[in-house]
């Protein structure tokens, strides 16, 4: 690894967080609270640095290598968390530790958050929250199609191939790539603003929810959440755009191109919408069965909370824990599930599932037909052999990081439904977990110092696919 290049792109990165702290800095100047003065000092010693890394790199070779993508990719990653850390230090009376937490959950668009009493927080700080989210949404996307696809864990290098082939046809460039991304990711965030406004929240409140609910992440302006606004209009804007997010972008694209149709044509979106449907339809089910919420109500609030969860964003316009066991057991399974690759969605993702089940089945089908041959298909084409052994790595490595993370949370003092519930929902970049502590209604302020910090590093896990971060632990990428 060049160190040049390292710091060219940290730079970059750093002296991008200090440009967007200034617009918190300057809401904090024109509101009465008058608090812009801890978003202006941070934004000038990150600044600082960032200028010194670009100085001192400049002239360094911008040429990246596969292997150099893992370390950048982490290490941004991490750098970019600790700046947005400062704003937090310098304006709450908060630890490194909790402001560290909230930032990591920010970018991560895990929505998991340690503060209390946001109708009372500043505007600058709420915005700040926010503006984390959107930021970290719109990064993931573009990683996920510019680096994961290195380690096939991402998808995209699945999907290029049923997307009409747009790497090498549609947008040949990277840089193409990314403004095309980046002008629907915006064009959505309007959308969605605008679509709250008219539902009936505040200006203020329809721009911050805009952004933490295109980047499926989760944050509010409220301890109440979206339930804060006790509005049928707004909870179905949220599930339009929550939807949105966890669709992959770039079939925006195909669709501006080819049509509506080429969206659903998505054999992956498809999967999605229709897992969706049908969660619903039992869920409603036993709602309604329960016999204590009209019609009308039961539907919305079922939907809203299962397509918060499972686009993993974390919004609650109600405390499903309180629906009886099956709903606790089914929202901690849909924690799990995940959007599209592509998309601001964490978990596992929808095409991981494709892939499971058909594996399963050609497996299957060779017990009954040992001579038979049988090929793994998505999308009309045959998934590689290097794609299955990604995705049975990837399983295996989520699996025992859940259980590590579980372990070493319970070694702490926690119950194992908080332990189990908290890795399954950091892990996954979901948010609210299972429990009183951490579920819907609450909040994860009250966990051990020891636990957040496990927590910030299974949520970055999480948001880079497990195996961009468990690379940088082989002793091969070392040596090679």
């Amino acid at each position: 690894m060049k160190r040049g290049l390292l710091g060219l792109v940290v730079g970059a990165v750093l002296l991008a967080m200090a440009a967007l702290m200034l617009i918190p800095a300057a809401v904090g100047l024109a509101s009465p609270t008058h608090d812009w003065q801890p978003f202006a000092a941070a934004a000038v010693l990150t600044a600082l640095i960032a200028i010194a890394l670009l100085l001192s790199c400049r002239g360094a070779s911008l040429q990246i290598q596969p292997r150099q993508a893992f370390l950048i990719t982490v290490i941004v990653w991490f750098c970019g968390t600790a700046a947005c850390t400062l704003p937090i230090v310098l304006h709450e009376d908060v630890s490194l530790t909790d402001a560290f937490f909230e930032s990591m959950s920010g970018l991560t668009t895990t929505g998991a958050t340690v503060f209390t009493g946001l109708e009372h927080k500043t505007p600058a700080f709420l915005l700040w929250r926010s503006i984390l989210q959107w930021i970290g949404g719109l990064g993931f996307t573009l990683m996920a199609i510019a680096v994961l696809p290195l380690v096939g864990v991402g998808g995209m290098r699945l999907f290029r191939s049923e997307s009409s082939d747009w790497t090498d046809k549609a947008l040949p460039h990277t840089r193409d790539v990314a403004k095309t991304i980046g002008i629907i990711y915006l064009a959505l965030s309007l959308l969605c603003a605008i679509a709250y406004r008219m539902a009936g929240m505040s200006t203020f409140d329809a721009i911050n929810h805009a952004m933490t609910t295109i980047s499926t992440g989760g944050f509010s302006t409220s301890d109440a959440s979206i339930a804060k606004f006790a509005s049928p209009a707004v909870d179905w804007v949220a599930i339009v755009f929550m939807l949105s997010g966890a669709l992959p972008f770039m079939a925006y694209y195909m669709m501006l191109r080819h049509g509506p149709k080429s969206l659903y044509r998505d054999e992956q979106v498809r999967a999605f919408l229709w897992i969706l449907v049908a969660v619903i339809a039992i869920a409603l089910i036993v709602r309604m069965q329960q016999g204590d919420v009209s019609p009308g109500l039961a539907f919305t609030q079922v939907t809203f909370n299962i397509v918060s969860v499972v686009t993993t964003t974390g919004f609650a316009n109600a405390d499903y824990l309180l629906w009886g066991p099956f709903f606790v057991s089914l929202f901690f399974f849909l924690t799990f599930m995940g959007g599209c690759s592509g998309s601001t969605a964490g978990g596992v993702k929808i095409f991981r599932i494709q892939i499971a089940f058909r594996y399963l089945s050609a497996q299957i089908r060779r017990l009954v037909h040992p001579r038979g041959v049988f090929v793994v298909k998505l999308g009309g084409r045959r998934v590689e052999d290097d794609i299955l052994a990604a995705f049975v790595a990837f399983a295996f490595a989520a699996g025992l990081t859940v259980i590590g993370v579980t372990m070493a949370l319970a070694a702490m003092g926690l119950d194992l439904d908080t332990a189990l519930s908290a890795a399954a929902t950091a892990l996954m970049n979901v948010g609210p977990g299972v429990g009183p502590l951490i579920g819907p209604a609450g909040n994860f302020s009250t966990l051990p110092d020891g636990a957040k910090w496990i927590l910030s590093f299974a949520m970055l896990l999480g948001r880079l696919e497990l195996l961009t971060v468990l690379v940088l632990f082989s002793p091969q990428y070392w040596r090679a």
